[in-house]
């Protein structure tokens, strides 16, 4: 059975090590693929990524201030598409607006965390997502087709 993967979005070199690094000590038997931008992270999901090609990951977790396309946009794009629709997203950002809170939801983010600006907290945050994501809820069938 091909491996669970879950869809990293993040533009910050130090975020992305961190959010890494968290993820790699929680032993969740998935890999993680990082895009960098709001492009690249619809070309993964929809292309995939070469070791999981045509397959979605479990969860997204998607910032919102990224070059190319912002990650408010990429999720419009997901639900949007039949295909991703529902897609877990988990909107991980710095963003302190109570408007980025609202529209996010509005346009289908299952979860908005803000990251914490401590490292540690940061790296449990992660982690907690990970483990939550990965281990405690339950993914939608990818072989159904959102209704």
């Amino acid at each position: 059975m091909p491996r669970k993967y879950i869809l990293l979005v993040e533009d910050n070199p130090d975020d992305e090590a961190l959010a890494l690094r968290a993820l790699g000590r929680c032993s969740l038997a998935a890999d993680v693929v990082v895009a960098r931008d709001g492009a690249e992270a619809l070309e993964r999901v929809g292309t995939g990524s070469p070791a999981h090609e045509g397959r979605l990951p479990e969860v997204v977790l998607l910032d919102l201030k990224l070059p190319k396309l912002s990650g408010l946009d990429v999720l419009r794009r997901l639900r949007a598409d039949p295909r991703t629709v529902i897609l877990p997203v988990v909107v991980l950002t710095s963003s302190n607006e109570d408007e980025d809170v609202l529209e996010c939801y509005r346009a289908g983010a299952n979860s908005y965390v803000r990251k914490p600006v401590d490292f540690d907290q940061f790296a449990a945050a992660v982690a907690e997502l990970g483990r939550f994501w990965l281990l405690l809820s339950e993914s939608p069938n990818r072989d159904v087709k959102a209704r």
